[in-house]
């Protein structure tokens, strides 16, 4: 159902790689909400994904660009600009890579060459995106920019490694340039923490089939689905939240704030007789 919560606005989506990515459903609700769109991946992604499909279906362009180039950023300001005929009002950054997670270094055991990737790609290019913006005076007044973000910024999840840090300081970049945007143009920045969410990306992470199942029992309404996040999106970019900025909002079915459920207890308590031998060669285990 369409409430044209976004007719004459234009944004630009990063990251819709497939029709599992969030940034997928999140171009795809825009458009039905009437906005005008622009999608962006980087050239390695659009040739093996399927971000060019998404564009003609749209009737849009897709313009390669990488997040963490700031030619390229510059580049694709410029062609989305001239495209729309016009400043843009609204930006999805959908964007997290972390090659200590492929690699499956433990977090005590970080590659730091990989680690500087991971914040570069992961979070930094969420400031020069907004840094690219605000040079060019490319968003429109009341204009919103939404990351996608995590719990783990804020509480320790096994296997999310270095993300964890990366998504901490995406957060932090949110609110620093939310206070220096809003005063400047009133556009507001926000990040969204989402359920954990089968993506191409999320679904590297360790254990990632463990996390969804403990999520959906410690959330009183269950985990949020792209679909939903997306829909929470929509509304960040409508003028219906216009003094909504510098906020990290959970879109989890209300796991942030849950110590524990009873679903999850009843799990627990199934797998206790597994624990009966601790000794120290499980001590490994343990703290894993």
């Amino acid at each position: 159902m369409s409430f044209n919560l976004l007719k004459g606005k234009k944004g630009i989506v990063f990251g819709a790689l497939n029709p599992d990515s969030i940034a997928w459903k999140v171009a795809v609700r825009a458009h039905e909400e009437g906005a005008q769109l622009t999608l962006t991946n980087t050239s390695v992604a659009m040739r093996m994904g399927e971000t060019q499909q998404l564009a003609e279906k749209l009737g849009t362009i897709a313009i390669p660009a990488d997040a963490t180039n700031m030619e390229d950023l510059s580049n694709l300001f410029t062609q989305s600009i001239d495209h729309f005929g016009g400043k843009i009002d609204f930006i999805l950054h959908s964007i997290g890579m972390s090659p200590n997670v492929r690699k499956e270094r433990h977090y005590s055991d970080l590659d730091y060459n990989y680690l500087n990737k991971t914040l570069d790609i992961s979070a930094v290019s969420f400031h020069k995106v907004l840094q690219t913006a605000r040079k060019m005076d490319a968003l429109n007044e009341w204009g919103s920019v939404v990351a996608l973000s995590y719990v783990a910024a804020q509480r320790t999840f096994f296997g999310y490694n270095d993300m964890a840090d990366a998504k901490a300081l995406l957060e932090s970049i949110a609110r620093s340039f939310g206070y220096i945007y809003g005063r400047e143009r009133r556009v507001r920045i926000n990040t969204i923490s989402q359920s954990p969410t089968v993506t191409t990306a999320g679904s590297g992470v360790k254990g990632f089939d463990r996390l969804l199942d403990f999520a959906e029992r410690m959330s009183p309404l269950g985990n949020a689905t792209a679909d939903e996040c997306a829909d929470y999106c929509i509304t960040l970019f409508s003028d219906l939240t216009r003094k909504v900025t510098m906020q990290n909002l959970f879109n989890d079915g209300g796991f942030s704030n849950m110590g524990m459920s009873l679903l999850a207890l009843q799990q627990y308590e199934k797998g206790l007789h597994h624990d009966c031998d601790c000794g120290p060669a499980n001590d490994q285990h343990i703290y894993d």
